[in-house]
């Protein structure tokens, strides 16, 4: 079962908090696909070469179906899995985080280094912001020529997201239908078409709305 929606992060930036004197900086980005996370980690790793830890998480897939997470060093449990708690519980979806800490000396133990390191990656979503998605079917309407300017202006009138149009013999327009509203707007279209539109329905993606 695919989830309806998900949060992700708005856009990629960072936050820094200071604690016992160690600097905790979480660097924050959406991420796509395993490896976009990846290459971000890499990133930051030598943006930061002389940091104590560069712990990461992240979450791919709008089910979550992949969760890494590293604690770089600090004692087992105490980072990469409290980052990737704070991700999850706040749904967040096709992102990834790297917590890199500055030792200042003073030890902070494995409750404290939980708070810390699941803490900045809140306080980092808060600053960044998140972005809910919501799942949608592809669908496509053919109309002629003459309807095809009034059908459009009747689609984004109603709200509807047209994500491309192709002209061809007829001209087709691609638009996101969330999955409710998929017999409702097959009728509205044979009635403002007079049955002369084509509907024809497609996979599944995620957008904004």
């Amino acid at each position: 079962m695919k989830a309806d929606q998900y949060e992700t992060v708005a856009r990629e930036g960072s936050h820094e908090s200071e604690i016992n004197r160690s600097r905790f900086l979480c660097s924050l980005a959406p991420a796509a696909t395993e490896q976009e996370a990846q290459d971000f980690i890499a990133r930051i790793r030598r943006e930061h070469p002389t940091a104590t830890h560069n712990c990461f998480a992240y979450v791919i897939g709008a089910d979550a179906s992949i969760q890494k997470a590293s604690d770089d060093g600090e004692p087992g449990g105490t980072a990469g899995v409290p980052m990737l708690q704070m991700l999850t519980r706040r749904d967040i979806r096709y992102a990834v985080a790297v917590v890199t800490r500055y030792y200042g000396g003073v030890k902070l133990g494995a409750g404290g280094l939980i708070r810390a390191y699941g803490g900045v990656v809140g306080e980092a979503l808060d600053a960044l912001g998140t972005v809910t998605r919501h799942r949608y079917r592809l669908a496509t309407v053919t109309v002629d020529h003459q309807r095809a300017g009034k059908t459009q202006n009747d689609l984004r009138s109603t709200g509807r997201a047209v994500l491309d149009v192709r002209y061809g013999e007829a001209v087709s327009i691609e638009i996101g239908l969330p999955e409710a509203d998929v017999e409702s707007f097959r009728a509205w279209l044979n009635d403002v078409t007079a049955g002369t539109a084509g509907f024809e329905l497609g996979g599944e993606a995620y957008g904004e709305g």
